[in-house]
């Protein structure tokens, strides 16, 4: 992709998201249904019910996670990372196929692609030490030799792009002060390094034109109302390009090849984002393109020949794809069953990289050929033990929550579960605040359902992608309307007809272990069982020691959350922590040492304080991980824990 800018996401603690397996990609396979459909099953079942096979969480690991795409300069190879080893490495896989080669080998740390060079096989990516989230930009030479472009012990950097012509490469990078980003153009033959934009004001730097004039630049006002600034690199002067009244929120999205036009996405005046053209020379901005659901982001390839929009539909990420030229859609070949997403180009755009990802498939590296009309797939990520007609799909759900507002979930149903064989169920909550729960292939949701939990993904108000009205329906209300949201899809499992209403439970991480966390303490008659990962337990303690580098976004997260000290005794009210004498169901703490967001202390109290009152506590601690859990043998073992934990205290039949 041509300088691919980055979104702003709200929902800060949700940035890392809930990966103790693996991420909630998205799917577009089931009619959603109406919102006014009453709550209960949404399909009927054909079949006989009949038990899956099971699969140990061995077998469920053994499969592959894979991600990005970047073609060499001549066209021939495509880099991406892979966690094949148990350890997220950078490879290489031939267009023609054949076995990837791997271009790092750590042990250790996670190590994840960038891109190749534009001009030779050299190579970019990314690690951090064990999860603490500050990230180095390293070159891998020619002569396989690793060189750290951004060093310091306490630096975050990451990459912005590429010049038009390849000569220069931009990087960010906080070394200057650890609370505001500063954007450097790199030389791409010496490294030589010149600052293009220093960053006193707090702004979020979203990347830069191929031509190097003009910086994208973004500053959040709230987490639901943003702006995009145009900084000229000649003048030294930004231009604010988005005043507006009301709550609005607008981000960079690209930057067109030819640098003559920046895409804005904006949801001002309308419920959803729709995406605008900002012309860099005339300075007037236009609509471009539409949905009826949040358009996501929009690239263009790096000749400018197509462009590919993604739009959040109903929890699915769809792509649309057309030529530039004529605006006509781009007509692929029949596809395997599942999802298009990570779509990226050749220079020449002769070739075009992708993946495919289904709530039964982990994604898998496809490249297809303009020329040839002929589609390659490059990888099998799914563990070879693992039959995917034992899996299940993820359905689209709504419900109706105690004010009338309806409530859009994912679904997802053991095979065996029916009125004569009720199963226990999780109520799974997403990362933010303002997240979503996205349809797609997530090894820890298949691993519960394959042993007989049904799970529901909720999307709970504050929610993205459903909307600015109701994005913004939790503002100020954490720990009440949202929670409320939560006890009434209990209602809506017990109303299935196949779920036992005695035995659900809990779960989500962040964000989401924060409202488990909130469910134990405030509605302690509600859920049998509660497994809190990396969540926040004391909202004065989360808010204060919020990383250096998310000064940008402290002031939108206390006006949403609230301030620690205007808002002192409304945090307390909220924090579980202080109400942790509340808790008398079983409850189990995951946590990473190095989280940076989350940190240790907000575990480790609660567990202490749930522990004075006599409750079952169970406590998992990983040494090596952040906020995150991006290692295979710690997503083995914290999925394992999480089921003999749920097995222990939620089957049928237990007291």
């Amino acid at each position: 992709m041509h300088k691919t800018l980055k979104r702003h996401r709200p929902g800060a603690l949700a940035a890392a998201a809930l990966t103790v397996a693996l991420t909630l990609p998205a799917l577009a396979t089931a009619a959603a249904p109406r919102p006014d459909e009453p709550a209960g099953r949404t399909t009927a079942r054909a079949e006989q019910p009949r038990p899956a096979k099971r699969y140990t969480i061995e077998q469920f690991m053994a499969t592959t996670s894979i991600a990005g795409a970047s073609f060499s300069a001549d066209e021939k190879r495509i880099l991406f990372s892979s966690n094949v080893t148990g350890i997220f490495n950078v490879y290489s896989i031939s267009v023609d196929g054949g076995e990837p080669v791997a271009l790092t080998s750590s042990k250790t740390d996670t190590h994840f692609s960038v891109g190749y060079f534009r001009n030779d096989d050299r190579v970019l990516y990314t690690r951090d030490q064990g999860g603490n989230e500050n990230n180095h930009l390293y070159v891998r030479e020619l002569d396989g030799r690793e060189r750290d472009l951004t060093p310091g012990d306490k630096v975050k950097a990451g990459f912005s792009g590429w010049s038009e012509d390849g000569t220069a490469f931009y990087v960010t990078t906080n070394e200057r002060d650890p609370r505001f980003i500063d954007l450097y153009r790199y030389d791409a033959k010496t490294y030589e390094r010149t600052l293009v934009y220093k960053n006193d004001d707090g702004m979020a730097v979203f990347g830069v034109s191929g031509d190097g004039r003009w910086v994208a630049l973004g500053k959040t006002n709230t987490t639901s109302d943003s702006d995009v600034y145009l900084y000229d690199t000649q003048s030294k002067q930004s231009k604010h390009l988005t005043p507006h009244e009301g709550t609005a929120a607008f981000s960079a999205a690209s930057f067109d090849p030819a640098s003559k036009t920046l895409l804005v996405l904006s949801n001002a005046g309308t419920e959803f984002t729709r995406l605008m053209a900002y012309d860099l020379a005339g300075g007037q901005m236009r609509e471009l393109e539409k949905a009826d659901w949040d358009i996501a982001y929009s690239v263009f390839s790096r000749d400018g020949r197509y462009r590919v929009t993604g739009i959040n539909a109903d929890s699915s990420m769809t792509l649309r794809i057309v030529q530039t030229a004529d605006g006509k859609a781009v007509t692929l070949p029949k596809l395997p069953g599942g999802e298009l997403r990570g779509v990226s180009f050749s220079r020449n755009s002769q070739r075009m990289a992708f993946y495919l990802n289904g709530d039964r498939a982990p994604s898998n590296l496809y490249v297809y050929d303009f020329g040839t009309k002929q589609v390659r797939q490059l990888t099998n990520s799914m563990s070879k033990e693992i039959d995917p007609n034992e899996l299940v799909e993820g359905r689209i759900v709504r419900f109706r929550s105690f004010d009338g507002m309806v409530i859009p979930s994912v679904y997802y149903e053991p095979k065996d579960a029916s009125p004569t064989n009720k199963v226990p169920a999780v109520l799974l909550v997403h990362g933010g605040p303002g997240g979503q729960t996205m349809r797609g292939y997530n090894a820890l949701i298949q691993y519960l359902v394959n042993h007989g939990y049904a799970v529901l993904g909720i999307n709970n108000r504050g929610s993205s992608g459903y909307g600015k009205t109701f994005f913004t329906a939790d503002d100020g209300k954490h720990g009440r309307e949202p929670l409320w949201d939560c006890i009434e899809a209990k209602t809506y499992l017990a109303g299935t007809g196949v779920i036992d209403p005695e035995r659900i439970g809990i779960m989500g991480g962040s964000y989401g272990g924060y409202m488990t966390l909130a469910a134990m303490a405030f509605r302690p008659e509600a859920f049998k069982v509660g497994i809190d990962i990396f969540g926040v337990s004391n909202w004065l303690r989360t808010l204060e020691s919020i990383p250096p580098y998310w000064e940008t976004f402290r002031k939108a997260l206390y006006l949403e959350i609230g301030d620690p000290v205007k808002d002192r005794e409304h945090l307390i009210a909220t924090s579980p922590l202080f109400h942790a004498k509340e808790i008398r169901k079983p409850l189990m703490v995951i946590q990473g040492k190095n989280d940076p967001r989350v940190i240790k202390p907000e575990s480790d109290e609660i567990v202490e304080a749930v522990k004075k009152n006599g409750v079952p506590v169970e406590y998992v601690v990983f040494d090596d991980e952040g906020h995150g859990f991006t290692k295979t043998k710690n997503q083995i073992e914290a999925n394992r824990k999480m089921l003999e934990f749920l097995d222990k205290y939620l089957k049928p039949g237990l007291k």
